[in-house]
């Protein structure tokens, strides 16, 4: 494949980021990492939430300019269709989009009360009412896909598209100490588990810049 540039920002703070990273090393894209500092305008409206589109981040590859996160799943799942990112199953694939899509478009107070810190763990934290919803919410679409599709990942044997995008969720469980029953916390350690995944987490232990914003001692 054509050599390809995504653009970035904060490995730590980033859950859009992350999604466009696993979703280029799913597909066995050849891609340049170009990472803005957590000061650029950009970076800052995804990492603070003070805008409902941001253009990070973003796939450049062979003439195509790609900036949502859920197009760059559906451009990749097009451009390499033997990473099978969807599955194979008709039902099972629209099932797959429609997982990906709920999370893509929803599940605001989640994202608002648990914003992703890699670095950061927060023991016995006190979880606002107004996210509850959005928990049980992503538990209950992860208990289906387990059950039906039997594991260890969402929709059978392999990673999806739907993977990525509720990977960095997992983390939010994991930092804000969020409880699970013992079929998504299952789920949760196969996340935290696969390769390019524990390669971003790693990646962002050292990385240098904190956000204050993201960083208060809840």
């Amino acid at each position: 494949m054509t050599k390809a540039v995504l653009t970035i920002s904060s490995r730590n703070y980033s859950s859009w980021s992350l999604r466009g990273w696993l979703l280029c090393r799913m597909a066995g894209l050849a891609f340049e990492e170009r990472v803005l500092p957590i000061d650029d305008p950009s970076a800052r409206a995804e990492l603070l939430l003070l805008s409902p589109s941001t253009l990070v981040p973003c796939l450049e590859h062979d003439g195509a300019h790609v900036w949502d996160t859920l197009s760059i799943a559906e451009y990749l799942a097009e451009l390499a269709p033997e990473a099978a990112m969807l599955p194979a199953e008709r039902i099972a694939r629209a099932h797959c989009r429609s997982v990906s899509g709920e999370m893509h478009s929803g599940f605001y107070n989640l994202r608002s009360a648990l914003p992703m810190n890699l670095r950061a763990h927060y023991k016995g934290f006190k979880i606002w009412t107004g996210a509850q919803p959005d928990i049980a919410r992503v538990q209950a679409i992860w208990r289906e896909c387990l059950e039906r599709y039997r594991g260890p990942f969402l929709f059978g044997a392999a990673p999806s598209m739907a993977d990525a995008m509720f990977a960095p969720v997992c983390t939010r469980f994991l930092t804000y100490d969020v409880p699970q029953d013992a079929l998504c916390a299952s789920y949760c350690a196969t996340i935290m588990e696969w390769a390019p995944m524990a390669e971003w987490v790693e990646a962002a232990k050292d990385e240098p810049h904190e956000l204050d914003e993201l960083d208060a001692e809840f």
